[in-house]
Parts: C-alpha cells; sequence; structure tokens
C-alpha cells in the first residue's frame, strides 16, 4: 500500500526538480544554431515558473547535477532588476535558491557581503542591473539573469556581465524574463549561440491559484498586455505608431510635483455588454512648470452608466480634480446626467469630438516627444499598451482606444485651460474668484 512506502525515496523524489519539471523548463538541447548553447533565454508569462526554473539551474550549477550542470560551478553571478529583487525574489522569495535547496545542501546567505555560499565551497554573487559597474572585475563560470526585462540598465549590465563570464571550459547563463520588445531581447532571440524557451501562464496552473487564473484570464486575454504578461509573447513596436516605447519610457518619473490643476478625462462607451468597449478614465494634472502629469488609469469595462460614472467621480474626488471632461458623442446628454446624479455640483465639461481619433491624438502625441507630458510611477501598462499600438488605422485590435482617448481629453483641457505659465485671468463666465475647494465651476 501507498502508506507502507518508506518515506526517504518519496522526499528524494519530491526534491528531484527536472523528474517533475515541465517541457519549458528543461535545459535546452542546443541552440538556434543547433551547437551547443552559451545563453538560455527563457520567456514565460507571469507565474510559468521562471524563478523555480532559475533557482534550481544554479542550484545544480553549484552542486554539478544534472542534467542542468555536468560539474560544479564555483563563481556564479545572480543579476536582479534590484538589490532588492535579489534577495527577495531569486534567493530569499518561495521559489528562490534558499526555498529549493534541501537542508542538507542548503547555502549560507550572507546579506551584508551579498553572497550565497555552498557546503561544497561554490559562491554565488548578487548585483544589481541598476549598477552596471558592480559587474566591472568579478568574473564567473556560470550565471543567472531574472527579469531582463525590466532592467533599467539592461545592455550596460548585461554586457558588463559578459566580460565576466570568463571562467571554466564554457560559462554559461540562464536569462528568465517576461518578454517585452526590447532590442536587447530581440538579439538574444536571434543570437545563433542562444537557445530559446517559451511558456504562457497556464503551463504552470496546476501551481497557480485558480481565482488568479480566471479573474486574470478573463480580463487581460487577448489584449496586447495579456499577451506579454500572460502568453510570454513579444509584442513588437507598431510602425506607424504615435507613440513608440521608448517615448514613453522617458516621460516616466516617480512622482509629480505640486499640481495646479488635475482633470480626469472620460470616454464613454457606447454600451455595458462585457464584450463593449471600456469607459476611459484617466487622470491628469498641470505643474506650474507648464508640465503635464498623468497620474491615474482608473477605466473599467462592462459597467452601466451608473457604474462607470461613480468610478470616475470617485477618482474625482480622490484627487480632489477641478473638473471631468467628458466625450459626449456617444451618450449626448445622458453623460452629463449620469454624472450629474452622483454630485449635482461636479463640474462636469462635455466636449465632442469633430475630428478623427488620430488628429485628436497627434497633438498629444507631439507634447510627449517635446518631452512635455510625464507618466508618474507605478507604470499604466494598459494605457501605455493602447498608446504603442495606436497607428494610422487605430488599433491593431481593432477595437476603440478608450483609454487612450480619455489620456487625449484630459491633456486636451490641462493645455487649452491654463496650460500656459504665470497667473490667469478668468473670464465673467467662470464665476468668483474663491480658493479652489470652497466653489467648484459647472461647465
Amino acid at each position: 500500500m501507498l502508506m507502507e512506502m518508506p518515506l526517504l525515496p518519496w522526499l528524494r523524489a519530491a526534491r528531484d526538480f527536472i523528474a517533475l519539471a515541465h517541457a519549458h523548463q528543461e535545459p535546452p538541447l542546443a541552440a538556434n544554431n543547433g551547437a551547443p548553447w552559451t545563453c538560455w533565454l527563457m520567456l514565460g508569462g507571469r507565474g510559468a515558473g521562471k524563478t523555480r526554473t532559475g533557482a534550481e539551474w544554479v542550484r545544480a550549477a553549484a552542486l554539478g547535477l544534472p542534467p542542468y550542470a555536468g560539474a560544479p560551478h564555483g563563481s556564479i553571478a545572480l543579476v536582479g532588476e534590484t538589490e532588492h529583487d535579489v534577495r527577495e525574489v531569486m534567493i530569499e522569495g518561495p521559489a528562490g535558491l534558499l526555498a529549493v535547496s534541501p537542508r542538507s545542501e542548503r547555502p549560507h546567505w550572507t546579506a551584508t557581503r551579498r553572497r550565497l555560499e555552498w557546503p561544497n565551497g561554490a559562491v554565488a554573487y548578487a548585483f544589481s542591473a541598476e549598477d552596471p559597474e558592480q559587474l566591472r572585475g568579478p568574473q564567473f563560470d556560470a550565471a543567472w539573469c531574472d527579469e531582463l526585462a525590466k532592467w533599467k540598465h539592461a545592455d550596460a549590465t548585461f554586457d558588463m556581465l559578459q566580460f565576466g563570464l570568463r571562467l571554466g571550459q564554457r560559462p554559461r547563463q540562464l536569462v528568465t524574463t517576461t518578454p517585452r520588445p526590447l532590442a536587447l531581447i530581440k538579439r538574444l532571440i536571434a543570437d545563433p549561440r542562444v537557445a530559446v524557451t517559451r511558456a504562457a501562464t497556464q503551463a504552470n496552473a496546476a501551481h497557480l491559484s485558480p481565482a488568479f487564473l480566471d479573474e486574470v484570464l478573463a480580463r487581460y486575454a487577448g489584449t496586447r498586455l495579456g499577451r506579454q504578461e500572460i502568453d510570454g509573447e513579444l509584442i513588437e513596436e507598431r510602425a506607424d505608431a504615435l507613440w513608440t516605447r521608448a517615448m514613453i519610457e522617458a516621460a516616466r518619473v516617480p512622482a509629480a510635483p505640486p499640481l495646479q490643476r488635475i482633470v480626469i478625462g472620460v470616454d464613454p462607451p457606447g454600451s455595458a455588454r462585457p464584450a463593449a468597449s471600456a469607459c476611459g478614465i484617466v487622470a491628469a494634472g498641470l505643474a506650474e512648470s507648464g508640465m503635464i502629469y498623468v497620474l491615474e488609469d482608473a477605466s473599467v469595462q462592462g459597467l452601466a452608466p451608473a457604474g462607470w460614472a461613480a468610478k470616475a467621480v470617485a477618482l474625482y474626488r480622490r484627487l480632489a480634480a477641478d473638473a471631468i471632461v467628458a466625450e459626449v458623442n456617444q451618450g449626448g446628454d445622458m453623460v452629463r446626467s449620469v454624472l450629474k446624479a452622483i454630485d449635482p455640483a461636479l463640474p462636469v465639461r462635455c466636449v465632442r469630438a469633430t475630428r478623427g481619433k488620430w488628429l485628436r491624438a497627434e497633438p498629444v502625441a507631439m507634447l510627449y516627444s517635446q518631452g512635455k507630458v510625464k507618466h508618474v510611477d507605478p507604470p499604466l501598462a494598459a494605457l501605455e499598451d493602447e498608446m504603442a499600438d495606436f497607428g494610422l488605422d487605430g488599433l491593431s485590435s481593432g477595437r476603440s482606444p478608450d483609454r487612450l482617448d480619455a489620456l487625449v481629453w484630459a491633456v486636451t483641457e490641462l493645455t487649452q485651460r491654463g496650460g500656459g505659465q504665470g497667473p490667469r485671468i478668468r473670464s465673467l463666465g467662470e464665476g468668483p474668484l474663491v480658493p479652489r475647494g470652497i466653489l467648484r465651476r459647472a461647465y
């Protein structure tokens, strides 16, 4: 009977990762050119088992465990986005090196020295991609690079690492990352000496929360963000896009300064059906310098008018905004009415699109190219995907760019109404000159 079997063989089997590994977690047989590989690039969706593979590969390299390694490696580099990520994910995380190592083989982690030491003398050193110069000098015979597509100085850090991989007969490295269309990732995919494996989130579904799978897949399946973060697909740039990924990355800032004015752009959907367009809800603010800061994307999908209106008003209140700017092409007076039903004193400016989406968005894209619009962290991933995918014929999926429309309305409002520097003079129609928060304008 199962219960009568000795416990020791079961314990050994439980820690024999390769016996239970998925196909994408098994070591590749050869590189793109058919020869032995020097770099294994594992592209995968969120939760596909990339970190566990990386940790098991390093453990095997340190101890010389087949099939990942034929002999022990004495000096291993662990490189992550930040020092915190190396420690919390690659080393101390639930799928990190300490967790996957049996007690008898577990390496000793010295945080102050940023090094792991195995009982057999193998050592792994922790490095942050924030400081490529850390890799100038040390030498290794193996390396694990985690989430390379997120590294702030990806090219410089990766280049410095290559110079350090100079020990042993054949130094090797494993790169585990969710793909993004970076030049470095594209070069690695095309490199003859690189072996590439791919996996979607669903490949590791047995080890993930069913609720996570249901909610995330339902929300993002088929979107550009979903194809990248769930399917592990490399999403290329559009040649005719108004925004490039580089332009968006250059606009990123950790925080906004004090803002003179904040508005909420709203692009209402034409229907509340689950498959209908989203309601674009984007907040942006104007600083004294004239710089515009995109603060938040609170867009929602599948809600009735009262539902998306409540979301827009909640964002307006939370950010202490000055006005809601709503497009009324789809709903006409209903848009104003549904917003005013929540708060009769709500300042709602109704705008009507008289030109195509490209023509409306082009001046806003020009502001980005001039460095006059910034995105406040954390990244607005879904909005930024629409921006990078918006070309002459709209989005490549054919769907409406609702988040982008809301962004365009908000930024346009800030440039047309108080976009200049210095004091402004209100017209008589704008109401009395009173401090913000005492009396709000109704458009």
